[in-house]
C-alpha cells in the first residue's frame, strides 16, 4: 500500500538477487500472456496440479468465470494503481464472458474484520476465485479458510507472502518482498557514499515495518554502512508534525546520521521537512518505501536519493491475469512468489516513472 499499506502487515542498479526477482517477472509474463502448450504446473504439489484440474474443468462446464478482487480505498492512490492493472486484466476476462468485482473498505479504521468482511461477501456470490491482501492474518485468515474450504481458489497478493497464503489453503502470492526490498535500499545508500543509516518506523513491530528496516540494515552491513532504528510511537502515525518534530530530534543529536529511509510515503514527507528544518541537507541522503508524485519530484531534482517502488499495477494485473489464465486453462506459473518488486526508482529512471503516474499504472 502506499499511505495505507503502513497499516497493513505492512506496502539505479540492484543486486543480483532482485534483477532475479525481475527475471523471473519477464518469465513469468511470458507465461500470463498464453503459453498453453502442456499440462499446468504448480511447482508445489500434485494436490496442487489435481485442484487445477477440477478448478478448469469446473470453470469451463458451461458457467461463467467470476473473479473477486478485494483491495483498498477507491480513492487511494496506491490502490487505484493495483485497480488498474486488474482492471486491464480483466479486458481479457469479459471478452470471454466473465466478469472481474473489486471490492474495498470505505476506510482503513478497522482494516483486518472489514477485509475479512469482504471476503465472506464475494464468497457468498458463489465466485470462481477470490484474490485478496492478507494484511491482519488474526482477522482474515478464516474468512479465506472459509472460502479455500469449499473449494474456492484463493490467490493472495500485496501483503502477506507466500508462507500466508500457504496457511489459508491458498494457491500463490503475488507481490513484493519488504526483506528484500530493504536489502536493495541498504545497498543503494551504501553505495551513495552513506555510512550511518537511520531507518524511521513509525510502526514498530509491525512484521513488514520490522522486514524492511531489517532489510535496510542487512544490506548497509554488506557494503560496509550501519543502520539502526528510529523507533516511534503507533500513535504517530498519521501525524505529520510529530514524526518531524521525531526525526529532526534525532538528526540533531547524532551528526553521523548520514541517511534517512521512511517505511511510507507520508513519513518520507515528514522526513524531509526534518532534515530542512535541521539544515542537513548537504549531507543526509534520503530515500523510502513505497512512490507518491512527491517522492518521484524530489528524486528529479535531487534532493531525495531513491524510493522502493513495489509495483502495484503489476500485483493487480498479474493477480488477475494469473486467477483467470488458472480457471480458464490450468495455466499456473511455478514460481512462488510471483514477485512484482523491489524495483529503485533514481535518477537515472525517474523520467519513467513520472510517465507511468501520468498514465495512471504507478
Amino acid at each position: 500500500m502506499e499511505r495505507t499499506q503502513t497499516r497493513r502487515r505492512l506496502p539505479g542498479r540492484l543486486p543480483r538477487r532482485v534483477f532475479t526477482a525481475v527475471g523471473l517477472l519477464a518469465a513469468t509474463a511470458t507465461t500470463l500472456a498464453g503459453c498453453s502448450s502442456g499440462a499446468a504446473k504448480s511447482g508445489s504439489s500434485d494436490d496442487t496440479t489435481a485442484s487445477a484440474g477440477t478448478a478448469t474443468a469446473a470453470a469451463n462446464s458451461g458457467g461463467k468465470i467470476s473473479i473477486y478482487v478485494i483491495g483498498g480505498k477507491s480513492d487511494d492512490p496506491f490502490w487505484s494503481a493495483v485497480k488498474r492493472g486488474g482492471e486491464d486484466a480483466a479486458k481479457v476476462v469479459q471478452a470471454a464472458g466473465g466478469k472481474v468485482t473489486f471490492l474495498g473498505p470505505q476506510n482503513y479504521d478497522n482494516l483486518g474484520p472489514d477485509a475479512a468482511k469482504l471476503t465472506q461477501t464475494a464468497l457468498s456470490q458463489n465466485p470462481s476465485a477470490i484474490i485478496g491482501p492478507d494484511w491482519v492474518p488474526d482477522s482474515q485468515d478464516s474468512a479465506f479458510k472459509q472460502a479455500t474450504g469449499k473449494g474456492v481458489p484463493v490467490f493472495i497478493y500485496n501483503s502477506g507472502g507466500s508462507a500466508a497464503a500457504k496457511k489459508v489453503g491458498g494457491l500463490k502470492y503475488i507481490g513484493s518482498d519488504d526483506y528484500e526490498a530493504g536489502k536493495a535500499g541498504g545497498v543503494k545508500f551504501a553505495e551513495s557514499g552513506a555510512k550511518n543509516i537511520l531507518c524511521v518506523n513509525t510502526l514498530p513491530g509491525g512484521a513488514n515495518s520490522e522486514a524492511r528496516c531489517k532489510g535496510i540494515k542487512d544490506g548497509a552491513k554488506g557494503k560496509g554502512a550501519t543502520s539502526k532504528q528510529l523507533a516511534l510511537p503507533s500513535s504517530n502515525f498519521g501525524n505529520p508534525s510529530a514524526v518531524t518534530q521525531a526525526i529532526k530530534g534525532a538528526l540533531l543529536k547524532d551528526s553521523s546520521i548520514d541517511a534517512l529511509v521512511t517505511i511510507g510515503v507520508s513519513d518520507a514527507d515528514s522526513a524531509a521537512s526534518a532534515i530542512k528544518q535541521a539544515n542537513v541537507g548537504d549531507k543526509v541522503k534520503l530515500g523510502t518505501f513505497d512512490v507518491s508524485q512527491t517522492q518521484l519530484d524530489r528524486i528529479k531534482t535531487g534532493s531525495q536519493l531513491f524510493a522502493i517502488d513495489q509495483q502495484p499495477y503489476l500485483q493487480g494485473f498479474y493477480a488477475v491475469s494469473m486467477a483467470y489464465q488458472y480457471l480458464a486453462y490450468g495455466l499456473f506459473p511455478p514460481q512462488d512468489p510471483l514477485l512484482t518488486g523491489p524495483l529503485l526508482i533514481t535518477k537515472d529512471n525517474v523520467a519513467q516513472a513520472i510517465a507511468g503516474t501520468k498514465s495512471g499504472v504507478r
